[in-house]
């Protein structure tokens, strides 16, 4: 890669990074579900007339939408609101590469090699030293909840390979309509409309800020640039650079939130790293129906 697309590949890990700690301080101006719809709300409605029309199938675009926007973003928000830290959450989210490549291999007979079935291994030993982490600092359910986001951005990520978007940004901005009413109305009934209302008549400079970055950052810029790069780019080249999300992610959680990172945190970050890496990168077994058929390009790991 030329050094200012390998620049940009870097920027995009860290604007990604940095979103997980942007969540966290938006938490403290919205209710979870709220400041999900508003985020899928901010990204939508002015990006829908500049991408053009969906290239794809509206049963393709409603179906990730509802998986990644309402079940992967819907759970993770709600559980680091529940207490799980920003610069774990980062971390955890990344075995989604393992639920990716389980998901694959059930829907798609995608057989994973030696490799990956090792990086698998290697990434649930991480995933393990991260719970006992969690056990000992904070809730328990709430790391659930994260691992449940990364399995539902597992199903996301089959359902946009069986999709095969030619667009990715186009792709991403109408997925991101999806999202908006179902997140709208689970709100009103599980965090009320008392609760709503009072954060929307609160929106103060800063939860603008917050829904600025991650609508705008976060999913227009950081998607947008990342399939700038895969349009250039055969994705092994480009697929190991969302293995910095974390590194950005827990360093600048530790730097503006204050969170500790403990020696059994960096070691499940060591872990999950290398499992991730080894599941991403690792050849897959095509099955016999499907050898001929072209490779979908895997999905971005931003936030």
């Amino acid at each position: 890669m030329r050094p200012v697309h390998t620049a940009l590949a870097v920027l995009v890990a860290a604007l990604w990074g940095v979103n997980f700690v942007v969540i966290e301080i938006g938490l403290g101006h919205f209710p979870p579900l709220l400041l999900s719809a508003l985020r899928f709300l901010a990204a939508a409605l002015p990006a829908v007339f500049l991408v053009g029309p969906p290239k794809v199938a509206w049963k393709w675009i409603v179906s990730v939408g509802l998986a990644l926007g309402v079940a992967k973003f819907g759970l993770l928000f709600t559980g680091m609101a529940a207490g799980m830290p920003a610069g774990l959450s980062s971390l955890v989210l990344q075995v989604q590469a393992v639920f990716t490549a389980l998901f694959a291999a059930l829907a798609l007979g995608e057989r994973p090699g030696r490799i990956r079935a090792a990086g698998m291994a290697v990434a649930l030993g991480g995933i393990v030293s991260a719970a006992v982490d969690t056990g000992a600092s904070g809730p328990l359910p709430a790391f659930a909840l994260v691992v449940a986001a990364a399995a539902c951005w597992g199903v996301s990520n089959v359902l946009t390979r069986k999709a095969a978007p030619p667009d990715a940004l186009n792709f991403m901005v109408w997925v991101c309509t999806v999202p908006v009413l179902p997140l709208a109305a689970l709100s009103l009934l599980l965090e009320g409309p008392e609760r709503d209302l009072a954060a929307l008549r609160g929106l103060d400079w800063t939860g603008l800020g917050v829904i600025a970055y991650v609508a705008w950052i976060s999913t227009v810029l950081g998607f947008g640039a990342w399939g700038y790069l895969l349009r250039r780019y055969p994705a092994s080249a480009v697929a190991p650079f969302s293995l910095l999300v974390p590194a950005f992610g827990m360093s600048s959680a530790a730097l503006f939130l204050n969170e500790p990172i403990s020696p059994l945190r960096w070691t499940a970050a060591l872990l999950l790293v290398a499992g991730v890496a080894l599941t991403s990168l690792g050849p897959t077994k095509p099955s016999p129906a499907r050898a001929t058929r072209t490779t979908v390009e895997p999905s971005p790991a931003g936030v």
